[in-house]
């Protein structure tokens, strides 16, 4: 049997699974819908047999870029929620490892469908910030913006892609929005407080990660294959690797960006000019 009549088996008996509904009683009925549900958020069945992992960790080297303070004195009810000076979150490095950095498969994903996420990816914004400051989210993925400060904020977003949109949030409230295209990335800023950005990567397909503050990032469950994967900075650009990984194996990989990237050029498209037919967020 070939390669791709393997690969068709696999996912017709994935299918057939699924449309059985696992156990026959009634006691196996909720952990058959949490399994569903877990299925929904992930995307589409890859076999274990036949998948991947790929970890790594960003790196960084040199002395980064002075944190930039924030003057919050106009606005107590956030000012109020810090212990110490706030401050923008550009380049977050600890003990020499970078956060906030969004790595994803650039290239080499087989030719699948990857359906969007029921669950929403929620964008906060707390203390008069955006939390997180970057997240990945996938094409058709509903994107959930909350306002937990309960004063006035709005979210202005500026894709090269999509279709933004720039829409208020008087009080404690949320927001639906989607995407349509897969982009990398969206800046997104709130025109009452200046200070206030963040990053959206969207894909179609779920392998995307942000690192951590110990600098680690994972992206799973991915069908062996040849990839190139790139890490994206706000601050440092960008940089790829070329990884093969093969079924049942873990690749562990590492970006090290600098002190000295600090001002290179980052990939960001020119906003979309809005059109009524403009087709793009829901």
């Amino acid at each position: 049997m070939d390669l791709s009549m393997k690969r068709f088996v696999s996912l017709a008996v994935a299918a057939l699974i699924v449309g059985c509904g696992g156990g026959a009683d009634d006691t196996g009925g909720e952990a058959a819908d949490d399994a569903a549900g877990a299925g929904e958020t992930a995307g589409p069945v890859v076999n274990p047999d036949s998948a991947g992992t790929i970890t790594g960790v960003v790196s960084f080297e040199g002395t980064p870029p002075a944190p930039e303070p924030i003057d919050m004195a106009e606005e107590p009810t956030c000012a109020e929620k810090y212990t110490e000076p706030p401050v923008k979150e550009a380049a977050v490095v600890s003990d020499g490892n970078l956060a906030n950095v969004y790595v994803y498969v650039k290239e080499g994903l087989p030719d699948l469908d990857f359906p969007a996420p029921s669950e929403g990816v929620t964008l906060d914004q707390t203390g008069c910030h955006y939390v997180p400051h970057v997240l990945a989210i996938q094409v058709g993925q509903p994107l959930v913006i909350k306002n937990s400060d309960g004063i006035l904020h709005n979210i202005n977003t500026q894709p090269s892609q999509n279709r933004g949109f720039n829409i208020s949030q008087p009080v404690e409230m949320e927001t639906e929005r989607e995407f349509s295209t897969a982009e990398v990335m969206i800046p997104v800023k709130c025109d009452v407080h200046g200070w206030m950005e963040a990053y959206i990567g969207v894909q179609d397909h779920p392998y995307a990660a942000i690192s951590g503050t110990d600098g680690t990032f994972s992206l799973e469950n991915l069908p062996a294959g040849d990839y190139v994967i790139e890490a994206w900075h706000e601050s440092f650009g960008t940089q790829t690797q070329n990884v093969t990984v093969g079924a049942q194996e873990t690749q562990e990989i590492t970006f090290t960006f600098s002190g000295e990237m600090a001002g290179l050029p980052v990939p960001l498209g020119e906003p979309l000019v809005l059109h009524a037919d403009h087709a793009g967020v829901k």
